[in-house]
């Protein structure tokens, strides 16, 4: 269990911290930017402040362009930028030029009044330049415009964009430690009632089938635990056929074991060829009832617990097969044995297998309990013409015990003078209800006798 702890913990931090940090790294990325954004806002408005300081200073009363740099002005920023600054003044024609002439021009048209702001290169450095037009007070030569230029380094804007970044980092860094730890700490604290749960299973009987209890686990694992339950009481109702089936065995096998040994026995100490053929003769009849009862014991205890199967077949001709397989029984008793089904019946869903030795078993009951000399009909149908599926037997026999008929479907239940096993309508009462059915009684032929179905619902294909 620790394992699978373990394990869970893993899965929630292998799945959450990948996702966590890919948040995190785009959270980072456009930290950076914004960092880069405010870098620059900020010392381009020290560098506009420049290009105003040195806009005062700017003079055109010789005739000419004359510029008084301020110098206190550019210490200062030379000092806040940490880097060397440059500038540049001249009229919008270039014919007048005072500064660094080698400036890089900005990338787009300046417009008067406005201030632009670009990146560029200044012998092989990066720069930041500042670049500001606006009219003269009088023109010099052809020129009515002055163009002035101040640049300085970025190593600050970038000193102050690593800076914020390397605190975004180390911050998000100390939050995904912190998410980790915490993931780990909470799956712990949650996988506690797991944990219990688990102990309480190891600790149980193998034969202790009991359902777990629900009441002090969180709602989360309720559905786990009822799921755990559900299988649980399958189970046991497994573990009881399987019981029920032994007790079954052992109760109908008993007897006719022990009455082929007595039988054998006798055979092997008579010695009048007459009564060594009877004995042998009634040796046969009861092997053949110990088959049956091994075959109807078996099918019992498919029906009770195999799988359902759902393929459409089509049941007029399994009631013409029922009846075909039946033919010598019928003839051995000088019953009229037919079947009654439309030709026309459309196909329907259910288990063949067990359907067939239900209706087998429903129709050996009938030439067996029945009217020596009557009459048996096998039958095939669907309720209304579109309703549930059926199928049945009728004959014109005495009908059930009262004493039967009360205890329809139970098992080894057999009336008065039966040899059988009392399995036959227990088969059939065990396939309707696997298929969600039920099996009904009523009169036979004519009003007397009986008339069986096995009907189950949702039966068309």
């Amino acid at each position: 269990m620790l394992r699978s702890d373990a394990t869970l913990r893993a899965r929630l931090l292998g799945w959450l911290l990948p996702g966590v940090a890919l948040v995190l790294a785009a959270s980072l990325a456009f930290t950076r930017q914004e960092a880069e954004q405010a870098a620059d806002a900020a010392y381009d408005r020290s560098l506009l402040g420049a290009i105003k300081g040195l806009d005062l200073n700017v003079s055109t009363a010789s005739g000419g362009l004359a510029v008084e740099q301020p110098y206190a002005l550019f210490e200062f920023f030379q000092l806040a930028g940490n880097g060397p600054v440059h500038f540049r003044v001249a009229t919008d024609d270039g014919q007048v030029e005072i500064g660094t002439p080698e400036l890089p021009l900005p990338p787009r048209p300046l417009r008067a009044g406005e201030p632009q702001f670009y990146d560029a290169e200044h012998f092989g450095e990066p720069v930041r330049v500042g670049a500001y037009l606006r009219a003269l007070d009088r023109p010099v030569g052809g020129a009515r415009q002055v163009v002035i230029q101040v640049a300085e380094g970025v190593q600050a804007r970038e000193r102050f964009t690593r800076t914020f970044v390397r605190q975004a980092l180390w911050r998000d860094a100390s939050l995904l430690g912190l998410l980790a730890l915490a993931v780990a700490g909470v799956s712990a604290w949650a996988l506690r009632p797991v944990r219990r749960l688990a102990e309480a299973v190891r600790a149980r009987s193998p034969d202790d089938l009991q359902p777990l209890r629900e009441a002090e686990l969180p709602a989360d694992l309720r559905p786990l635990v009822e799921a755990i339950n559900r299988q649980l009481e399958r189970s046991a109702g497994l573990l009881a056929q399987r019981r029920q089936f032994v007790d079954d065995a052992s109760h109908q096998l008993r007897t006719p074991l022990t009455t082929l040994r007595a039988q054998l026995d006798y055979l092997r100490r008579e010695a009048d060829p007459a009564r060594r053929e009877e004995a042998l003769q009634a040796l046969s009849l009861e092997l053949d009832l110990a088959t049956r009862a091994t075959g109807q014991l078996l099918a019992l205890a498919r029906a009770d617990a195999g799988e359902v199967g759902g393929a459409a077949f089509d049941p007029a001709e399994l009631a013409r097969e029922v009846a075909l397989a039946l033919l010598p029984l019928a003839r051995e008793r000088g019953v009229d044995l037919g079947a009654d089904a439309p030709e026309t019946l459309p196909a329907v869903c259910g288990d063949r297998l067990l359907l067939r030795e239900a209706l087998m078993n429903l129709a050996h009951n009938a030439l067996v309990h029945g009217r020596a000399g009557g009459r048996v009909t096998v039958e095939a149908g669907l309720e209304h013409g579109a309703g549930p599926a059926w199928l049945g037997v009728r004959d014109d026999g005495p009908g059930l015990d009262p004493e039967v008929r009360a205890r329809l479907g139970e098992r080894f239940v057999r009336g008065r003078g039966s040899r059988g096993s009392g399995l036959g309508l227990s088969i059939a009462a065990a396939v309707a209800r696997r298929h969600h059915g039920r099996l009904e009684t009523g009169p036979g032929e004519g009003g007397s006798g009986l008339a069986v179905r096995l009907v189950w619902p949702q039966g068309r294909a």
